[in-house]
């Protein structure tokens, strides 16, 4: 027990401590640590060591995390172990480095999806859905002692509240803590919770904040107001938006103000320090950041999210605009919550916000130990600020006031709100929990491959689920619609007898060991790539393209080359002399790239009537493909569409994809090609941003902490078989310019140093490909001119050299591309450096090619 964790010397030294030694043990720690426990604090510690469950609904800044600790303090104590879940990684890797900080690092594990970090410790942090898959997959006899459930208002979320429900229907042995600050009524599930485990549940709740909050509603336009707030002292400021793009124009809006002073703006360039703004949106926010003002939402990468809330914590930035991300939990210190508006749009509507809601994000504001109170502004609709402000004007003059024309509400994108609508949200006690229990079938499998009976296992779930009798009615029918089909697709196989742990149905043991049927069509992923070419050479991006099809759309990319493609369309019609409306009517006919699209909704409708269940469409797009294809880097695909302000869409996209990969697309289906793609693919994600790990290390050698020192790039040669394919896709990029005349594609390509000749440009390309032409006909750029056997690399300590053979009809292979792999350049500007060296007839080459090799 080292001096950087003071609460492990604090564990009792006998083996099965009791409830006073326990609280005893703590109460020191905190009095060593200058902590003083409000009344809730107590009572929740004492019934948690008391054996009994708590549900604890205190305000933000009651002290929740102290409460959660004495938990993991007792089960640590005790020999057991406890989890800890929360909605979203932010939050989960927040209380992970706070619980390594606490107890010391090799007792605490977190487990993500993405990553898993030290995962046998006795001290879990996870996002909820880890837990409930593992109540599903083990029931009562999965190892966890504790749970505690933070944000558990998500019990109601509508996609995602199945995760906060199955783990008290499935875990009777568990001692639970759910906590949040806006519950509502609870007396439903205290009873069902004491029924079910036979152990009493006490609600402790709490109105009163230690903090308290002072409400004011504005009508005066958001830069005066938010000078109003500076002018006061009443920074930092988080100012809340609905939108990603609205959140980053505000900051770019607030630079004008002046903010920070010079040593301000000094401190915030040295805790900065040498972190690296090495991606689109990175330039932004760095200039951002020098004004004192952070942008904090989703659409960002984590590294930069997480920047925002060091220096948040730090107090360097006086104004935080973003999204209401800080609304779920994560500490950062905000003495002024200001709302632009009070609606929202929900994925179906535009809608003013819940009281859960608006309380959720007004909850940020003034933090105890750093606040004596907190500030929550709301600012009035902009069209009444406006408005109000013209009337004022014409107030003095009669004919300006006859011709005063009011500004009308927007026609979309608004729901009306006003000062009582702010007094509502503030005052009311937020709305009952409802339960938001849905059947999937990755439930299904999970809970079919247990020991024992699975099937009657999932009949007992449905019967326990907190929903009306019409919804479970449904819930089962489609449960036996989607067990029919895992049978029907052979992943899961019924037996005749029972195996060795008693099961009639289990997974199919020729898939996998971590198989995941995560998205809902997953199914029809494995039915598909069955029926696949594996001996195309675009086999690889076609399983691809398969898993995008059902992976979410990312619709901000999506958006993008949807311009594109239309752009280009209008260009090329243009040039044809198409008319007017001719052009308008095949323009709405334009729609983003879909790689094999016909033969994947083929596909898709012959396999549908089989499974009446299923109720998702696929979606089929090129994303990841895209980026594979052209042999892009994340930053090169992000600036060639304009997508910095949503590089943390694609990065959560490109993870989705390769997630899928690995766990929906069997062993059986894989080929080198296919290994080779996924070996790229993670490798790309785990390159753009490994901010998490770079912290974990950290935390595991405290002693060895040092000032920052600027952040040394990736080394992108050292996985030399995801560094081939890089080179391999851009080089046939390079083919397909030379096939459609595309010159501009070359404006950036470099000579090789050493080539005899005119440098290759436009001319010396042109005359090549005219005499490829001449002699053999079209350059092929088909499945098989990309097909490896055409391409060869001989390595070298310093560089590469690659040849391409260039594919005419007869496959002759009489001409090639060579190119130099500059690997010194290539690590130091985090791309593939490529240089052309010469496009000819094979056999004037130096080195002549074995082909077919």
């Amino acid at each position: 027990m080292d001096a950087h964790h003071p609460l492990l010397r604090r564990l009792p030294p006998t083996p099965e401590p009791s409830a006073d030694e326990l609280l005893d043990a703590f109460l020191d720690y905190t009095m060593d640590a200058g902590l003083e426990l409000y009344p809730a604090q107590e009572e929740a510690i004492l019934e948690l060591l008391a054996g009994r469950h708590v549900i604890l609904d205190t305000p933000t800044g009651s002290g929740k995390s102290l409460v959660a600790l004495a938990a993991h303090f007792a089960a640590l104590a005790r020999g057991q172990r406890s989890f800890y879940t929360a909605p979203i990684k932010a939050l989960v890797s927040e209380k992970f480095f706070a619980l390594c900080r606490d107890l010391g690092s090799d007792q605490v594990g977190m487990l993500t999806g993405d990553m898993a970090v030290n995962p046998t410790a006795p001290v879990v942090c996870c996002t909820a859905e880890i837990v409930a898959n593992m109540a599903l997959r083990e029931g009562a006899s999965a190892p966890l002692d504790v749970v505690i459930m933070d944000e558990f208002h998500f019990y109601a979320d509508r996609d995602r509240g199945w995760a906060w429900q199955v783990p008290l229907l499935q875990l009777p042995r568990v001692q639970f803590l759910l906590m949040s600050a806006t519950l509502g009524p609870t007396r439903r599930l205290q009873e069902d919770l004491e029924a079910r485990t036979g152990v009493a549940c006490t609600l402790v709740k709490r109105g009163e904040r230690p903090v308290p909050l002072e409400f004011e509603y504005h009508h005066t336009p958001i830069h005066q107001t938010v000078a109003d707030l500076l002018g006061k002292g009443l920074a930092p400021i988080y100012v809340v938006h609905f939108t990603q793009n609205a959140a980053t124009d505000q900051a770019q809006a607030l630079t004008s103000l002046d903010i920070c002073s010079k040593d301000e703006k000094a401190a915030v360039k040295e805790s900065v320090g040498g972190f690296r703004f090495d991606s689109g949106f990175g330039a932004d926010l760095r200039r951002f950041i020098g004004h004192g003002i952070g942008v904090h939402h989703a659409g960002m990468l984590p590294k930069y999210r997480l920047l925002v809330e060091k220096l948040a914590q730090e107090g360097r930035l006086k104004v935080i605009c973003g999204t209401d991300t800080l609304g779920v939990g994560i500490n950062v210190p905000i003495r002024t919550v200001l709302f632009t508006q009070l609606c929202k749009y929900d994925g179906a509507s535009t809608r003013v916000l819940s009281v859960r809601e608006f309380r959720q994000i007004a909850g940020r504001a003034g933090r105890k130990g750093y606040d004596d109170r907190g500030w929550v502004w709301a600012q009035a609709p902009e069209h009444v600020i406006e408005n109000l402000r013209a009337e004022a004007a014409a107030a003095t003059d009669p004919k300006k006031k006859k011709k005063l024309v009011k500004r009308k509400a927007p026609e979309w994108g608004y729901a009306h709100w006003d000062e009582k609508t702010f007094d509502r949200l503030h005052t009311a006690e937020p709305e009952a929990l409802t339960s938001s229990f849905r059947v999937t079938h990755a439930m299904l499998l999970e809970m079919l491959d247990r020991p024992g009976d699975g099937r009657r296992a999932i009949k007992e779930l449905l019967l326990a689920a907190h929903e009306p009798r019409p919804a479970f009615r449904r819930h089962v029918r489609r449960a036996i619609s989607i067990y029919r089909s895992l049978v029907a697709e052979g992943i899961v196989e019924e037996l005749d007898e029972p195996d060795s742990q008693g099961r009639r149905v289990r997974v199919n043991l020729d898939l996998q060991e971590d198989f995941r049927l995560n998205q809902p069509l997953s199914p029809w992923v494995l039915d598909t790539v069955a029926r696949l070419g594996r001996d195309s050479p675009e086999y690889a991006a076609d399983v691809l393209s398969v898993v995008e099809s059902v992976l979410d759309n990312p619709q901000a990319i999506l958006n993008k080359q949807l311009e594109r493609a239309k752009n280009e369309a209008m260009t090329e019609m243009k040039r044809q002399g198409i008319e007017y409306e001719e052009r308008m009517a095949r323009l709405a006919e334009v729609t983003y790239p879909k790689p094999k699209g016909e033969l994947l909704y083929e596909a898709f409708n012959a396999w549908r009537p089989r499974h009446p269940w299923v109720e998702e469409s696929i979606k089929p797009k090129s994303v990841a493909r895209e980026l594979f294809e052209r042999a892009m880097t994340f930053r090169e695909y992000v600036g060639d569409y304009g997508l910095k302000r949503s590089e943390g869409v694609l990065l959560r996209y490109l993870t989705d994809a390769y997630k899928t990969l690995v766990q929906t697309v069997p062993i059986a289906a894989s080929t080198e090609d296919v290994d080779d793609l996924i070996s790229w693919l993670g490798t790309t994600v785990r390159s753009v941003d490994s901010s998490l790990i770079d912290e974990w290390e950290r935390l595991k050698h405290p002693e060895e902490e040092a000032p920052p020192t600027p952040q040394a790039p990736p080394d992108l040669t050292v996985n030399r078989r995801v560094f081939r394919v890089l080179v391999r896709n851009l080089v046939f990029s390079w083919v397909r310019a030379l096939a459609r005349g595309d010159w501009t594609a070359f404006e950036s390509v470099e000579t090789a140093p050493g080539v005899e000749g005119e440098p290759w440009g436009r001319q010396r390309l042109w005359e090549a490909t005219t005499a490829f032409r001449e002699a053999y006909g079209e350059l092929r750029t088909d499945a098989e001119a990309r097909g490896p056997r055409w391409f060869q690399v001989e390595e070298g300590p310093e560089a590469w050299t690659v040849r391409q053979v260039l594919l005419d009809d007869e496959e002759s292979g009489e001409w090639s591309l060579v190119a130099r792999v500059d690997l010194e350049r290539s690590r130091a500007e985090e791309r593939a450096v490529v240089q052309l060296v010469d496009v000819g007839p094979t056999a004037s080459m130096a080195v002549a090619p074995v082909l077919g090799g």
